[in-house]
């Protein structure tokens, strides 16, 4: 994601502004959107992403060099009609004001809170979901009653060029609009007054992102990554947990911001472990590089990172357990073996960068404390997984750890559950979206309060010293229980 600063004389700003400018006026013009007209948003939205389906599958093929269609259906297309329909059902609901008591001073009165849209939003999306990674905050952005300019990401310019094909047809420019390639570059998109940004991408770009929005004091989304854990419980069966890992970390091969990073492993089974793991491997990926279902590294770059990361490990004493079932040969394709790194340190890059790839540190932990130490040491992650069947470890593990969110003997797929809110922690991230919290994220929560003819204020005026205010002096002052 660093690539969106590397042009700062961007010669598309002025469309740029010319866009966003336009989003602005038409809001004004449309405060706040009834729930009928944002249903009707969502239905285009989910319309289009339909009709558009094989093109999307096809574009993000091209993209990767190698997308599996399956990955693509699962990961994107699903998920994104799920949540659309999701905030349909529900967004009528949320827009209801909210009543609230009040206090016997301020009586008599009413209180409520209005759910207000916050107006233009912008969101830069990143290349390895970059269908679900836009489509999905572009859900809540419209479900709020808000207008959106979505930045794609310059890797995966296939799928920019259908996402704007299908936005064009959906809205228009002053509603929603989709800028690509070189159409306002990332360091301008950011820098814009935005009514709030959402950015999903790598933890030091989003550094660079909430530094160009601190001029404007643009309210943030941050959807990062960094280093996801996975804890297997001394007591779990290993063969329970394996399918569940080798396919989280190989999903678009490992290309996934909550993707199992590392591996705390009970120190008795992990020789079990590897060997468990790669018998698994072999059943879903029998063979590897002619494989449609096997996804390709995004480009040449990533394919180097992780080739480098390997032969840092390796040059510092780590064990490379490479899984290659069929003894399939990578050379000139972007395609990669997975690898279990074992006996790693922290001066190995696998332990200080996060891998966004098919590599995966196998951790040996004598004690659950050990290993929640271990988690605990080190930047907040975006998941945590953890597999036990005992309830009380579970709530123990719930309680002593911080993640923004946590799956439970499983791996990836708490973040396509629609009814619960997305979103990291520290390095993580900030903010969150899906479910109400999402809404809420794209709204501003206006708190009204309205006095009737009758209003009992005007008994406290001054001058001060009256009967009223040794009375209240008496009521609200006195020690409570």
């Amino acid at each position: 994601m660093s690539g969106i600063y590397e042009n700062n004389s961007d010669p598309f700003q002025t469309e740029l502004d010319r866009i966003f400018n336009a989003q602005q006026r038409a809001f004004r013009a449309n405060p706040m959107p009834s729930a009928k007209e944002r249903i009707a948003d969502l239905k285009i939205l989910e319309k289009g992403i339909l009709k558009y389906r094989e093109d999307f599958t096809k574009a993000l093929n091209q993209d990767f060099g190698c997308r599996s269609e399956d990955e693509s259906l699962l990961a994107e297309i699903i998920p994104t009609i799920e949540d659309i329909r999701y905030i349909r059902k529900n967004v009528k609901k949320w827009m209801k004001p909210s009543p609230r008591k009040v206090g016997i001073l301020f009586a008599p009165a009413r209180a409520k809170v209005f759910y207000q849209p916050l107006g233009v939003v912008g969101i830069i999306t990143p290349w390895n979901y970059p269908l679900y990674l836009s489509l999905g905050p572009l859900a809540g952005v419209l479900g709020a009653g808000n207008r959106a300019m979505v930045r794609m990401s310059k890797n995966t310019p296939y799928t920019a060029e259908v996402m704007k094909k299908m936005i064009r047809e959906c809205f228009k420019e002053d509603h929603v609009t989709v800028m690509a390639g070189d159409e306002g570059s990332g360091s301008a998109f950011s820098r814009k007054k935005w009514d709030h940004l959402v950015f999903t991408g790598s933890t030091e770009v989003g550094r660079l992102i909430m530094k160009a929005a601190a001029g404007n004091l643009t309210p943030l989304t941050l959807e990062l990554g960094g280093k996801s854990p996975v804890i297997i419980n001394a007591k779990f069966p290993m063969k329970d947990a394996v399918p569940s890992i080798a396919f989280g970390k190989l999903f678009n091969m490992g290309q996934t911001c909550v993707a199992p990073d590392y591996m705390l492993c009970p120190r008795s089974g992990v020789t079990e472990f590897v060997t468990l793991f790669k018998e698994h491997v072999k059943k879903m990926y029998p063979a590897m590089l002619n494989n449609p279902q096997y996804t390709s590294i995004i480009n040449d770059q990533e394919y180097g990172r992780l080739q480098a990361m390997i032969a840092d490990a390796s040059s510092k004493g780590a064990e490379i357990v490479y899984v290659n079932p069929a003894g399939d040969s990578f050379e000139n394709s972007r395609k990669m073996p997975p690898a279990l790194i074992l006996n790693v340190n922290d001066d190995m890059r696998v332990m200080q960068e996060e891998i966004f790839g098919p590599l995966m540190s196998v951790i040996p932990y004598n004690s659950l404390d050990d290993a929640l130490k271990f988690v605990n040491d080190r930047p907040r992650p975006l998941a945590l997984y953890y597999f036990d069947y005992n309830e009380d470890n579970i709530s123990y593990v719930i309680n002593h750890t911080h993640s923004g969110g946590m799956l439970i003997n499983d791996i990836l797929v708490h973040v396509a559950q629609d009814d619960m809110p997305f979103g990291g922690i520290g390095e993580s991230g900030m903010g969150q979206y899906h479910a109400h919290e999402g809404f809420l994220a794209f709204s501003k929560a206006k708190g009204v309060l309205m006095k009737s003819k009758i209003n009992s204020g005007k008994l406290v005026y001054p001058p001060y010293g009256k009967f009223i205010h040794n009375l209240l002096y008496r009521l609200f002052l006195r020690n409570g229980n």
